[in-house]
């Protein structure tokens, strides 16, 4: 299949508003008018609770594990560099599809869990360290932004010096990540600094907001 087309699919698979769908479709709201105004699974998660935000997160992880999976579709031999340079430029677009879905007036979510669906499509055992790094620092602080800009800030440590990831591509792609989430993350940055970041509270069932 040629690369174009394959590309122009990741993008599609990208752009599915998941959390705009489910919080329209199931609760009669748009997601973007609430909360943070993220189309992601942190904002359902926060006003619509437990149910919508995991159904929201496997989603946008679906999107991205997805994506990368059309590389089998190519002519690349399997475990080549080439494999692995559409893999990561397949789960990259998927990932921007996300942030401005062509399904959702361009206005989407910051990519975090469709990122993480990339990487655990590409390398599993990163990913699942990443998750270890989110989840240790969630627990000690309860800020999910700080804990996805500290995993984000471990990707290329982990690539670099724990994995010794041979690939070039995957190196660069690694650090374009972490300063890719920092900077999507610049205001909860401000708000961390200024003390009054939202901390995440215990799941509970959110009442439906106002419209």
């Amino acid at each position: 299949m040629e690369i174009a087309l394959l590309i122009v699919l990741a993008y599609l698979i990208g752009s599915i508003p998941t959390a705009v769908w489910v919080s329209n479709r199931v609760y009669g709201i748009d997601i973007r008018e609430h909360g943070s105004g993220n189309a992601g699974a942190t904002n359902t998660f926060r006003i619509l609770g437990k149910t919508a935000g995991t159904a929201v997160m496997l989603g946008d992880m679906m999107k991205g594990f997805i994506a990368v999976k059309l590389s089998l579709f190519s002519q690349f031999a399997w475990g080549s560099e080439a494999i692995t340079n559409l893999q990561v430029i397949l789960g990259l677009v998927a990932v921007l599809g996300h942030i401005f879905p062509i399904w959702a007036d361009f206005r989407g979510g910051k990519g975090i869990a469709t990122l993480f669906g990339m990487i655990l499509s590409i390398q599993p055992l990163v990913a699942l360290s990443l998750a270890a790094v989110f989840v240790f620092m969630l627990f000690l602080t309860r800020y999910v932004s700080l804990s996805s800009i500290s995993a984000s800030v471990a990707f290329p440590v982990l690539i670099v010096f724990i994995f010794r990831e041979p690939e070039m591509s995957y190196k660069v792609f690694a650090i374009a990540t972490a300063c890719l989430v920092v900077l999507t993350h610049h205001k909860n940055i401000g708000r961390l600094l200024a003390g009054n970041e939202s901390k995440l509270k215990s799941f509970r069932k959110r009442r439906e907001p106002r419209s």
